[in-house]
């Protein structure tokens, strides 16, 4: 039985029309007509992109509500969950990753920028989260506010656009501890070298509840200033690509398959969380 999709048509038009000059253009390798699908994924982000163990296979098994709604989209694309490969991908290599091939959309809490725009395409926001703070619970000295990280030790991760927004954007004076990802300025958080970690309030509360599983505990500030809009970043051509994880996406707010998704992975955590469709980016 031959597979029809929303954008069947539309592709099939571009075809006739280019296949009278001789070229077919890159139709053939959209994400919207592919049978297997290779999808860059955060490894270290509890509640949202974590490698969780190993399948019988060999392969890697990932968990949280970036994997739900990677799974969800290769769902609606047709695409057999036996042919859906989990690639785990860093802040700084996803750009590079989705130019070179290797894998063909990231959904790991990727913010859209203009920056990040110049390279790639995104899909969606398929969520809206909020730049915060996290400290340790036990921390002597309280911070209330962004200010209040004047002079004190901050996670750093490179490619990740959250210590910028503070020492940039903000121009708050704060000291630099890198860390190759967000467990890591986790385990150093809780190790006290240093003294707050700030990125998207959906990776802080997954963070403070995997600290609080050993005893570690972790308090959001509740100071939000950055609307971080989470995409799906694909080829900067795949235009029918991007136009098809936009209708799965509305597909899933229509179902109400986000909003449930959420409350899964966030709920226990008291962080409060919208379920209203983002506007989304033009795919154009």
């Amino acid at each position: 039985m031959t597979r029809v999709r929303w954008a069947a048509v539309p592709a099939a038009l571009s075809l006739l029309a280019t296949a009278a000059c001789g070229s077919v253009g890159q139709a053939d390798s959209s994400v919207a007509g592919k049978d297997a699908l290779v999808i860059g994924v955060q490894s270290d982000q509890p509640g949202l992109g974590e490698r969780i163990g190993s399948t019988e296979n060999g392969y890697d098994s990932y968990d949280g509500f970036d994997i739900d709604i990677a799974k969800e989209i290769a769902r609606q694309l047709e695409v057999p969950a036996a042919n859906v490969t989990f690639k785990p991908v860093t802040s700084k290599e996803r750009e590079e990753l989705i130019e070179s091939g290797d894998v063909d959309f990231v959904v790991g809490s990727y913010s859209i920028t203009p920056e990040r725009k110049t390279r790639v395409k995104f899909a969606g926001p398929y969520y809206v989260a909020h730049q915060d703070i996290l400290v340790r619970k036990s921390n002597p000295a309280p911070l209330r506010d962004l200010h209040g990280l004047a002079g004190r030790r901050l996670c750093m991760v490179p490619g990740s656009q959250s210590f910028q927004r503070v020492r940039t954007e903000q121009g708050v004076p704060v000291v630099p501890v890198e860390a190759k990802g967000c467990g890591e300025c986790l385990d150093k958080l809780t190790a006290e070298r240093l003294d707050a970690v700030s990125t998207d309030d959906l990776i802080l509360a997954g963070l403070a509840s995997k600290a609080a599983k050993t005893g570690d505990y972790m308090r959001m500030v509740n100071a939000p200033f950055s609307d971080e809009r989470y995409g799906v970043g694909l080829r900067k051509d795949d235009v029918d690509g991007c136009e098809a994880i936009n209708e799965a996406i509305t597909k899933m707010y229509q179902s109400d398959f986000v909003r449930l998704t959420l409350n899964r992975w966030f709920k226990p955590t008291g962080l409060e969380l919208t379920d209203t469709v983002p506007q989304f980016e033009g795919c154009i």
